[in-house]
C-alpha cells in the first residue's frame, strides 16, 4: 500500500496543494514552521479521520476559509482507490472513491499509516491516558472490531457513571445496574484480550529491531492492566472484573466513578529490565517508540495483507549518525516512508539519492530535481 497523491485545499497554512509521492522513501526538508509537519498531519487524517495534534479541529481549516479538504490516491496491489476528508467547523465527512462513508469504523482501514512524532515521547513519559490513546488507534486501525467494541464500552461506562452519581441520592434498581455492568465487563474482555495479543505481536519484533538500531538488546513492552490477572482467558478476564466491581460497589458509588475496567489500563517500556519512564535517556526514549512503531509493520502485513505507510516527524533528532542511518536502512526495503527533517546532513548519500525530496518553506512545497541533489 502507498499514497501516490496527494492534495490539500485551505488546510493550515496551505492554500492549494497538489504533490505526487513516490512508493519509497520521500524527504521534507524546511526550517521549523514552515509546513512540513502539516503535510504528515494531512495523510495521518485521511487515515484515521482525525489528528494527532490537540486542539479544536477548527484550527485545520486556513483562516478565514469555511472548509479544508484533503485528498489522496492510495495505491494497494494494482487497485487505486480515492480518499477524502472534508472538515468544516460542524462537521467532517469522509469520501471513499466520491461516496460518502456513513460509519467512520467502515472507513479508516483504507489507509493504513504508522506515525512517529516528537509528541509520542509521551508514550513512554506521559500519562497513562496517553498511552492507551496511542493503543487504541494502532489497534483500531487494522480491527473494526475494537473500534466499535471499544465504543460501546465508552458508551457503557459513561451510562454507569451517571447511574453512580444517581445511586449518591437514590435506591439502586439491581436489575439494571447489574445488566449495565455485566454488558460493560463482556466489551472489557475483548479490549483487554485485543491489547494482549497487540501487545505479544509488539514483543515478538521490537527486541530485534532495536537491537539493528542501537546494538542493544532487551527492549520490551508490558501490559499493565488494573485487574490482577493470571492469564487473559475469557473466563479469567470475566470473573476478576466482575469481582473487582462487586466488592468494590460502595466505593464507587462515594466516589461516582468505575474504577476498574480497561479505561485504566497501563503500559511500560522495559530496557534490560529497567523502566524508561524512570531511567531512559532522551534518546533512548525516542528510539524506543520509533522501534514500537517499526514493531507494528509485520502485524499490519499479517492483519491487513498491506504495508503501511511510514510517517516520521523529526525522528532525527538526538540520534547519533550510525544510529540514523541504520533506521534508514531498515525502513528501504518496500515501505513508503514520508520523513521530515531540518536538514540533510549526516544522511548517507546513497539513500538521499534514492529518495524523492521536497523543499518546504512558508506553505510551498518544491520537489527538488535530481541535478540539485
Amino acid at each position: 500500500m502507498f499514497l501516490t497523491k496527494l492534495n490539500l485545499i485551505h488546510f493550515r497554512n496551505y492554500k492549494k496543494l497538489d504533490i505526487k509521492l513516490s512508493p519509497n522513501i520521500n524527504i521534507f526538508v524546511g526550517d521549523n514552521a514552515q509546513g512540513k509537519t502539516n503535510i504528515l498531519e494531512s495523510i495521518y487524517i485521511l487515515a484515521v479521520t482525525k489528528s494527532h495534534r490537540l486542539g479544536s479541529e477548527e484550527h485545520l481549516i486556513q483562516f478565514k476559509e469555511e472548509l479544508a479538504k484533503i485528498k489522496g490516491t492510495v495505491k494497494k496491489d494494482v487497485i487505486s482507490h480515492n480518499l477524502e476528508v472534508d472538515i468544516s467547523a460542524l462537521n467532517k465527512k469522509v469520501f471513499l472513491n466520491q461516496t460518502e462513508i456513513r460509519k467512520i469504523s467502515d472507513y479508516i482501514t483504507n489507509l493504513n499509516v504508522i506515525l512517529f512524532c516528537p509528541d509520542d515521547l509521551e508514550m513512554i513519559k506521559g500519562s497513562p491516558a496517553n498511552r492507551r490513546n496511542v493503543f487504541n488507534v494502532e489497534i483500531s486501525q487494522f480491527s473494526k472490531e475494537y473500534i466499535q467494541c471499544y465504543n460501546e464500552y465508552n458508551k457503557l461506562l459513561k451510562t454507569r457513571n451517571e447511574y453512580l452519581k444517581q445511586l449518591q441520592s437514590i435506591s439502586k434498581d439491581d436489575m439494571y445496574f447489574e445488566i449495565l455492568t455485566s454488558s460493560l465487563v463482556d466489551r472489557a474482555v475483548f479490549i483487554y484480550q485485543a491489547r494482549n495479543d497487540f501487545l505479544n505481536y509488539i514483543n515478538q519484533n521490537i527486541g530485534d529491531i532495536f537491537y539493528h538500531i542501537t546494538m542493544k538488546k532487551g527492549l520490551r513492552v508490558e501490559y499493565q492492566p488494573n485487574i490482577p490477572l493470571n492469564s487473559f482467558d475469557a473466563q479469567e478476564i470475566k470473573k476478576v472484573l466482575t469481582k473487582k466491581l462487586q466488592d468494590n460497589y460502595q466505593r464507587e458509588v462515594l466516589q461516582g466513578t468505575t474504577l476498574y475496567g480497561p479505561h485504566r489500563d497501563d503500559f511500560a517500556f522495559f530496557l534490560d529490565n529497567n523502566d524508561l519512564k524512570i531511567f531512559g535517556s532522551q534518546g533512548q526514549s525516542r528510539l524506543a517508540v520509533i522501534t514500537f512503531k517499526l514493531s507494528e509493520i509485520a502485524l499490519f502485513q499479517e492483519k491487513t495483507k498491506t504495508t503501511p505507510i511510514l510517517l516520521l516527524d523529526d525522528i532525527f533528532s538526538e540520534i547519533d549518525r550510525k544510529k540514523k542511518n541504520r533506521l534508514l536502512r531498515y525502513i528501504q526495503n518496500g515501505i513508503q516512508t514520508i520523513i521530515t527533517t531540518t536538514d540533510l546532513k549526516d544522511i548517507n548519500a546513497r539513500i538521499i539519492k534514492d529518495a524523492k525530496i521536497f523543499d518546504v518553506a512558508g506553505g510551498i512545497v518544491t520537489e527538488r530535481v535530481k541535478s540539485d541533489e
